[in-house]
């Protein structure tokens, strides 16, 4: 299949806040936005963009504190990764588009739906992270002690920072990272070196390793605060799940409650894991571009 070129410098660069985000542009025609999934960028779409782009003007963009764009210090949130993507959208994309993300970046999509639903044409989710419940949850919670404060929040984070530092060295390792690619790759043809360098690269540059501390503790930890349910009530435009049903993350259950929960989805299902975009790119390719096709394109709103 054509590939996307691997760049070690990256393709284009945009300012969002002070902070430097990478992405990826071809072709011409109604946009489409993809948003990779955790620890990945935008060159996990690169069996997906020379497709898409013979027909369509397709972006794909590193999220803040992933892949080629900044690895800034800053508390992470979904919320963050929303307003990037809705930032995105006004400043280069400047049109009606549709969003495509995976794993992380799928919640992400949603979340921007949301956010800007006159610019958002339609959403496709490949295996989204993502959890349904009650957002309220927790958010009760008694004030700490004087005792938690001075002195077991210190140590816990003490020792939050040994364990993580250790385990960021060890994720980073190319042997790990393909150890870990092929527990949710079902065909591992195309776990190679392209795909494990986009992943190193990154997790060498400054602050790498604090980005991940703060991504471990701050928000892997709390992703409850958001939830499927709250944001698919709010959204508006057609929705296509796009599953792997063999993935050992995130199973086909979800995929089934979704659309239950909202009615104007359509579901195609696969025989790969956690990103079948990359494990079984000609089927994902047919299934998106013959969902595009039935997207209908709003009158073009100009952002300035």
């Amino acid at each position: 299949m054509e590939r996307l070129p691997f760049k070690p410098e990256g393709y284009n660069f945009w300012t969002w806040r002070g902070h430097k985000i990478h992405y990826v542009v071809q072709g011409e025609g109604s946009p489409v936005v993809l948003i990779h999934g955790f620890g990945a960028s935008a060159f996990h779409w690169r069996y997906n963009i020379p497709e898409l782009a013979k027909r369509y003007k397709v972006y794909a963009v590193d999220l803040l504190g992933f892949g080629w764009s900044e690895k800034a210090i800053i508390e992470y949130d979904a919320m963050v990764w929303k307003d990037q993507i809705v930032d995105f959208l006004k400043e280069i994309v400047k049109e009606p588009a549709v969003l495509v993300g995976n794993s992380l970046g799928g919640f992400a999509a949603l979340v921007a739906a949301v956010g800007l639903p006159d610019q958002v044409t339609g959403v496709a989710l490949l295996n989204s992270a993502g959890q349904f419940g009650d957002g309220r949850k927790g958010s009760n919670q008694s004030e700490e002690s004087t005792l938690q404060k001075v002195f077991l929040k210190p140590l816990k984070e003490i020792f939050q920072r040994i364990v993580l530092g250790f385990l960021f060295w060890q994720a980073k390792q190319p042997a790990r990272i393909v150890s870990v690619l092929k527990s949710v790759y079902i065909n591992s043809s195309n776990v190679d070196d392209y795909l494990v360098e986009s992943i190193t690269r990154p997790a060498a540059d400054p602050n790498a390793a604090e980005v991940y501390y703060r991504l471990m503790t701050r928000f892997m930890l709390n992703q409850s605060k958001y939830t499927l349910d709250s944001v698919l009530s709010k959204l508006s435009c057609p929705l296509l799940l796009l599953w792997g049903d063999l993935d050992p993350w995130v199973g086909s259950a979800k995929a089934t409650r979704i659309k239950e929960f909202y009615p104007n989805t359509t579901l195609v299902n696969f025989q790969a894991g956690h990103c079948p975009h990359d494990e079984v790119p000609e089927l994902v390719n047919k299934a998106l571009m013959d969902w595009l096709s039935t997207v209908k394109p709003q009158a073009s709103l100009q952002v300035l």
